[in-house]
């Protein structure tokens, strides 16, 4: 064989390899494919979840929606927290899969602070929040420069100063959101002192406050009762009803319907009427 004709078979032979392993290469990669198996849209319906809540009365709650859960396959795992910033984080990083604490003008100002995702699926109940005092009786009897306390997170905080504004106590600038602080403050007759604290902590201060703007759950915790209540706001098309919220993208599927399901029943309503006395109400 001559010099040339070798050339061109070494060549050839060299082409040939290259095609071989372009080849083995593809197959490798559709074996790949299959081994991952199918896209996460047909993954398998989740039968486990964690499910974040805050400490207190809804634990007694909860446990109820767990066991209306097995019937229907879907493990609950409840984890507790206690505040309030904890489970939309927990949420959003995916070291839960749903919780239930918020309403939603608080979680509107989490999105628009935090970035979050996450969305409703579902409402649990709604708590009217209250101004209560363990020093006086009625609202007339609040002297000048009485000093009351108010959650301090913008959601609650705006809407304490509404029950404020509703009771005659100060006037807001016209016009002023939900999210309303006390710079919106137009009119304060009485020269109130509002004290902003958190929303935890207003209700334990009340032996050093004339009066507080307590969230209902807070109340309870806090020791305050039905008789220390002087105002309260009203329940009638009430925007803070309380409901169970996802990683947006998941509310569709089938275990988040099965959990609604699970909270939405005539068994849980019974133990959530035992546990918050009336104080709370079921919104669904």
């Amino acid at each position: 064989m001559t010099a040339f004709a070798k050339t061109r078979l070494r060549l050839f032979s060299q082409a040939i390899s290259r095609r071989a392993a372009l080849a083995g290469l593809l197959a490798a990669g559709v074996a790949l494919v299959s081994i991952a198996g199918p896209s996460p849209s047909f993954a398998e319906d989740k039968k486990s979840i964690k499910v974040g809540i805050i400490s207190g009365e809804d634990e007694d709650v909860w446990r109820v929606v767990t066991e209306q859960a097995a019937k229907n396959g879907l493990t609950i795992e409840t984890v507790v927290f206690n505040d309030y910033t904890q489970p939309n984080e927990a949420l959003e990083r995916g070291e839960i899969d749903a919780n239930a604490f918020q309403h939603q003008p608080y979680l509107d100002n989490q999105i628009k602070t935090q970035g979050y995702h996450i969305v409703s699926v579902g409402y649990t109940g709604v708590w009217p929040i209250g101004l209560y005092s363990k020093k006086f009786t009625k609202i007339a009897d609040l002297p000048e420069g009485a000093v009351i306390g108010v959650p301090n997170d913008p959601s609650n905080e705006g809407r304490a100063l509404r029950v404020l504004q509703n009771e005659g106590v100060i006037k807001l600038k016209d016009g002023t959101g939900i999210l309303a602080t006390i710079a919106d403050i137009a009119e304060n007759p009485k020269k109130v002192n509002i004290k902003e604290l958190d929303a935890g902590v207003v209700g334990r201060a009340i032996e050093d406050l004339d009066a507080a703007v307590v969230n209902t759950d807070w109340a309870l915790k806090s020791g305050l009762s039905p008789e220390n209540r002087i105002a309260q706001e009203p329940v009638a098309d009430n925007p803070y009803r309380n409901f169970i919220a996802v990683k947006a993208g998941s509310e569709n599927e089938q275990w988040v319907k099965a959990l609604v399901a699970s909270y939405q029943n005539e068994a849980v309503k019974a133990e959530f009427d035992r546990v918050y006395k009336g104080t709370g109400i079921s919104a669904y």
